[in-house]
């Protein structure tokens, strides 16, 4: 079922969404580069970065104290042997130390809050963008790299956030520490100063590999993971017609192309390990060294040895942070530029000329497809009828403003008329129409609730209160997603009951009863006609039952109308028209000309 989830007003501009506030959604600018997108995610918890940039500093601060406490305990204390001011000075030391770690805990708590803020806000933004795409979502892109996006670039970037608050508490403690290095030492500081820039571009080369081999795994992963979606959903069918074997060879080369590109991003990433360890742990070296002989030659007290000795390991911890952020920023970026790859999809529109949205009729209106020559009068029964499925799909497509066309409602042209106007008014119910997880009772009522006595008439008419009896909980039951836990069968009535119960004003239902028996299918056929009694509704089909039914039957060849009247009249005269019906009459176990053509459809629940 095909149907705009999140409201639009008239001419098609959405309407704000309760609780997202302003900056729900990246604006144009924030959506330049992937920069801008990640300050703009950034943008939306100012107070909370600002938090974690305290804890973070103080918590450095802390680490920096402690060698000061320590350096006095052994100058002030032990050199003296004065045993109550080194007492005095290891209480310091102590309490020091227990506000460190609190401001550590504190800092990581934030920062955690930081970067699942903004990987659930890229999540919901790729979800409201999926959600605007509609029918053309999965046209535009595989369900393997939504999830990608969705899930892996959201925590990427999620990560990456974390640099803003312990990333700039470590710029801050450098300057610390260099100041204090400064006091002690020159040299020391010196070394400090020249030290850091030489690590930066020792490192600098390999983030920008990191960079582009990142960004060629991403997107084979996003390949690979929607031919698998691919591969399983169609498993059964694979199976039926012997390729399985050669899907999977197919998605074993994927698999082992992407392996290697992966030992690619291990490669840099390892190199970016080990000098985000090796190069302070050198650094430190030189500095301990240096003071050492300074030490030794009388220019630094012992105290002051161990103090900057300290130091340096507060250092060699900024410095390693460092590293690792530039890591997540270039993934971040990755991520970023992905997702907003994925956003910069526009979604279906049936504006085709310039100028203001028209609103749509007041009241039920004709709607006239020109290619074909349909006509679907408001408030009749009618049926589209080809030996090609696909053939009346498109004319359901057209009529439904999912494909651009000529098409008229009321005279006017569809798509001159508010997109958002034909979502509300114009449902289109298939049988690839998505089923979500959830109760039974939510699965049929979509984003509005229902009261009881709809839904029992829903099901009523799709004759699925059978479905309702042999599920335990009865409405409450759960479906699991797809509909894993109906059969074929049920699910094509589940889908109908749900397209009964939305009440649009336009109705195409696409097959509605091709997975069905003959029995089911005549109490189908009955209850969908009283159901949609005076109310403008479509059907494609090529089944005797439903035909009968009918108020009026087109039947189309070479997708134009061939033939219009009533199902009898037809059978009558018109040979091919009978030809056809009575195929797919006299098949057992069948309501239709043997195999039907697949078509690429998705939907939700009004």
């Amino acid at each position: 079922m095909r149907m705009l989830r999140g409201k639009r007003s008239g001419d098609g501009r959405r309407k704000p969404v309760a609780g997202l506030g302003t900056g729900g959604s990246p604006g144009p600018r924030d959506r330049e580069g992937p920069v801008r997108y990640l300050r703009w995610t950034a943008a939306r918890q100012p107070r909370r970065i600002a938090s974690g940039t305290l804890f973070a500093t103080l918590w450095l601060g802390g680490l920096i104290l402690m060698p000061y406490l320590m350096s006095r305990a052994v100058d002030d204390g032990l050199e003296n042997g004065d045993r109550a001011t080194a007492a005095a000075w290891v209480a310091a030391l102590l309490a020091a130390a227990a506000l460190t770690a609190l401001f550590g805990t504190l800092r990581h708590r934030t920062m955690c809050r930081v970067r699942l803020d903004a990987a659930f806000r890229t999540v919901r933004v790729v979800v409201r963008h999926s959600t605007a795409l509609g029918a053309a979502l999965q046209r535009r892109v595989g369900a393997g790299e939504i999830v990608t996006v969705g899930l892996g670039d959201a925590a990427t970037i999620g990560n990456t956030l974390t640099f803003l608050g312990p990333g700039i508490g470590c710029l801050i403690a450098l300057g610390i520490v260099a100041f204090l290095l400064f006091a002690a030492s020159p040299l020391l500081a010196a070394v400090v100063l020249l030290g850091v820039p030489v690590i930066a571009l020792c490192v600098g080369p390999l983030l920008g590999r990191l960079q582009s081999t990142e960004a060629v795994y991403r997107t084979r992963q996003g390949e690979l993971a929607s031919r698998f979606g691919d591969i399983a959903g169609g498993l059964h069918v694979l199976n039926a017609i012997g390729g399985k074997d050669e899907y999977a060879a197919r998605y074993r080369h994927g698999s082992r192309a992407l392996r290697d590109e992966g030992y690619r991003v291990g490669a840099v990433t390892s190199w970016i390990g080990a000098l985000a360890v090796g190069l302070p742990t050198l650094f430190l070296a030189v500095i301990t060294w240096i003071a050492a002989r300074m030490t030794a030659q009388g220019q630094l007290t012992v105290g002051e040895l161990v103090a900057v000795y300290g130091y340096t390991a507060v250092l060699n911890i900024a410095v390693s942070y460092l590293i690792e952020c530039g890591d997540d920023i270039i993934r971040g970026l990755v991520a970023a530029r992905r997702v907003l790859g994925f956003l910069a999809l526009e979604p279906d529109t049936l504006h085709g000329e310039p100028g203001p949205a028209l609103p749509p009729p007041d009241a039920p209106a004709a709607l006239h497809d020109p290619d074909s020559g349909v006509t679907v009068t408001p408030g009749a029964l009618t049926a589209l009828v080809s030996d090609r499925p696909a053939e009346t799909a498109l004319v359901a497509d057209r009529i439904a403003g999912f494909t651009g066309s000529a098409t008229t409602w009321g005279g006017t042209r569809l798509d001159r008329i508010g997109i958002g106007a034909v979502r509300e008014r114009i449902l289109v119910a298939d049988n690839d129409a998505a089923l979500f997880a959830g109760p039974l009772r939510k699965v049929l009522s979509g984003r509005h609730d229902r009261a009881e006595d709809p839904i029992s008439r829903a099901l009523e008419a799709a004759f699925a209160h059978d479905i309702v009896r042999g599920l335990p909980g009865g409405l409450d039951a759960p479906v699991r997603a797809g509909g894993r836990n109906l059969s074929g069968g049920q699910r094509q009535r589940v889908r109908l009951a749900r397209a009964l119960l939305a009440e649009p004003d336009v109705l195409v239902a696409v097959e509605p009863t091709s997975a069905l028996d003959a029995h089911t299918e005549a109490a189908v056929a009955t209850g969908l006609a009283a159901a949609r009694q005076g109310r403008t509704t479509v059907v494609t089909t090529t089944s005797p039952l439903v035909l009968d039914r009918a108020d009026t039957v087109h039947y189309l060849v070479d997708g134009t109308v061939a033939a219009t009247g009533s199902h009898r009249e037809l059978l009558t005269r018109h040979a091919g028209y009978r030809a056809l019906v009575a195929r797919g009459a006299e098949e057992p176990g069948t309501t239709g000309p043997g195999p039907r053509a697949a078509t690429e459809r998705t939907g939700a629940a009004r």
